[in-house]
């Protein structure tokens, strides 16, 4: 997956992953790509339903090595 930058959000727990997605998010341009990393499993349910909430697209996830990754498109 194609991306411009990345979040490494392991370590942190519910909400931080979601404060920290949404302050870098900010910095973002429009089309551009984040990858969110977090081993907080309530980011499984917590990230999908945040892009949801903002407008911002989901383009990809996946779980590997007890982390699960996240592409976000800022789409406004």
């Amino acid at each position: 997956m194609e991306k411009n930058d990345t979040l490494d959000a392991k370590g942190l727990m519910c909400p931080m992953p979601i404060v920290k997605l949404a302050k870098k998010m900010k910095e973002m341009k429009v089309g551009e790509v984040l990858e969110l990393i977090a081993d907080d499993v309530g980011s499984k349910e917590d990230v999908p339903a945040w892009c949801k909430r903002t407008g911002n697209e989901l383009v990809g996830q996946k779980e590997e090595g007890g982390a699960f990754y996240f592409y976000i498109k800022k789409v406004q």
